[in-house]
């Protein structure tokens, strides 16, 4: 069985590796230079590979249940088995599991030096062009007119998220050639841009918040843990986690705002009670000094100005209420998404290929011999190995089919 894997990716490194050790004899046509690039830059380098913390609400699909099925074949546990099978040593921190060293490149080469044992075949500087599938074999032609012919194909060329990587959505493209619906691609686990003219002042700052997405008037998603403010608007893996469905919400023209809460740990009751405190401790102090220590400064006073606080002015000359009021706008300040960040920023891409057109294999219903994993899949996940743990379970799936069936 000669196999043919476009993409040599996370997905496409693993279904190589499963298809070879199976028995097939398994070409990598990878496009850039070496294989395995987006891995690299996962994690913050620290490549968080998978998460012992699992569920079904992790992940978005228009098919979630058919892409469940798939983590059955390999799960979170038995990804850390067999990447330690493989001479890594994993490291579990709350759930999240890293590489010992907490390299990325140590994800990476555990898995080159694999599929050199198993004697895969590795063509870089391969970029597909188009797929044909004959009578009893398929036609796979390059960019640079180089042709091979497989006895089966696994489509594993990833998203459009991080197109320096080699992710340029080319995946979506030839699936189409192939007579597949694509869900049109978003970015997801990526930045918002709000508006507003304040974002400047406030840049910078990172500070514990609850993030509540607000599409068409209805709270659609809430997260809570670090926000981080740009000058344009927020990120952080708070925003991340809502990102993809802010991004489909605005691509339909939604009215999409952000409610954040930059003092979760409070309660309206317990602000109304520090307002009056405080001002009976400190009424004699200036502004500055009266709200320092509430909040982050840049925010501090975005807030004050925002109240009409003048820092230098006493505040015998304002209510115990007026403070209330300041103090219950951080637990509410609305703002209003005007899009997201572009592919390039974006950690993953939401849509793809859809699974009603895939049997539980991942082999197409359309075109017998041709399997699909990884990114170019309509699963994303969210933060914390997820999208990781995808790429190994569906090319773990789509390999072993491949190779054996």
């Amino acid at each position: 069985m000669k196999i043919g894997i476009i993409g040599g990716g996370a997905s496409g490194m693993f279904a190589a590796l499963t298809a070879a050790r199976a028995g097939a004899q398994v070409t990598i046509l990878e496009r850039n230079e070496r294989i395995g690039k987006k891995i690299l830059v996962t994690g913050n380098g620290k490549c968080n590979f998978s998460n012992l913390s699992f569920s079904d609400s992790c992940y978005y699909s228009h098919h979630k249940e058919a892409a469940m099925e798939i983590f059955k074949q390999l799960t979170p546990w038995q990804t850390a088995a067999l990447f330690e099978e493989l001479g890594m040593r994993v490291k579990e921190k709350n759930g999240y599991l890293y590489p010992a060293s907490e390299q990325a490149a140590t994800v990476l080469d555990i898995l080159r030096f694999a599929l050199e044992e198993a004697g895969v075949e590795v063509i870089c500087g391969a970029q597909v062009s188009r797929i044909d599938r004959r009578q009893n074999h398929f036609e796979v032609t390059c960019q640079n007119k180089a042709s091979y012919s497989f006895d089966r194909i696994l489509l594993t060329c990833g998203g459009q998220a991080a197109p320096k990587t080699g992710s340029d959505g080319s995946g979506y493209r030839l699936a189409e050639q192939m007579g597949h619906e694509v869900y049109p691609p978003v970015p997801a686990l990526v930045q918002l841009r709000c508006k507003g003219g304040f974002w400047k002042s406030v840049s910078g700052v990172r500070c514990e918040a609850e993030v509540t997405l607000v599409i068409n008037g209805q709270e659609a998603a809430k997260e809570r843990g670090e926000l981080q403010v740009t000058d344009y608007g927020i990120s952080g893996i708070v925003v991340f986690q809502i990102s993809r469905i802010a991004a489909y919400a605005l691509a339909e023209k939604k009215r999409t705002e952000v409610l954040l809460d930059l003092l979760p740990s409070e309660t309206a009751e317990s602000l109304q009670k520090l307002a009056q405190e405080r001002y009976d401790k400190y009424q004699k102090r200036t502004a500055e000094a009266f709200f320092t220590g509430i909040l982050q400064k840049k925010w501090m006073q975005y807030f004050m100005k925002e109240h009409g606080f003048k820092p230098d002015s006493r505040m015998q000359q304002y209510t115990a209420a007026q403070v209330a009021e300041l103090l219950l706008h951080m637990k509410k300040l609305r703002v209003v998404a005007e899009s997201v960040n572009s592919f390039e920023q974006a950690q993953v891409s939401a849509g793809g290929v859809s699974l009603a057109q895939l049997k539980s294999t991942l082999e197409s219903k359309r075109v017998p011999g041709l399997y699909f994993a990884g990114e170019v899949l309509d699963v994303d996940g969210k933060c914390g190995g997820y999208n990781l743990q995808w790429a190994w379970s569906s090319g773990y799936a789509a390999g072993k089919a491949a190779a054996i069936d």
